[in-house]
């Protein structure tokens, strides 16, 4: 399980305001969120929307990948899990996870491939 050092309050360098837009309803979550590894995870943050995988061997929690406009490929040996609920720093990574609820795509960062929506029947994916 990954850990992040120091809890002190920093002012946030980031935009969450369509955070409500982007994931407007939320019905589960994975209790108590996670810590995410963001070792090989280039942005500065991760919106709300995007897709949290886990590692099989370990149990990690990762932010799903990116190559800059789009979600690159799954890794091998990874399972999706949800969507990360609100803006975060990688920084400190904590999050919420949604496994089940409403995402609306067209106000996400990265869009949902075909395959994220198969591996994600409980969430409800919108155009809005």
């Amino acid at each position: 399980m990954s850990v992040v050092g120091s809890l002190n309050n920093q002012k946030q360098s980031f935009d969450s305001g369509n955070d409500t837009i982007v994931v407007p309803k939320v019905l589960e979550t994975v209790i108590g969120g996670r810590t995410l590894d963001t070792t090989d995870y280039a942005p500065e943050v991760i919106p709300a929307g995007h897709v949290v995988i886990k590692e099989d061997a370990t149990g990690n929690h990762k932010p799903m990948p990116v190559n800059g406009v789009a979600y690159a490929s799954m890794p091998a040996n990874h399972t999706v899990v949800g969507v990360v609920i609100s803006t975060v720093d990688t920084k400190k990574p904590f999050v919420g996870i949604c496994v089940r609820g409403t995402v609306n795509e067209a106000a996400s960062l990265y869009p949902p491939t075909s395959a994220i929506k198969s591996a994600l029947p409980l969430i409800r994916f919108i155009k809005e």
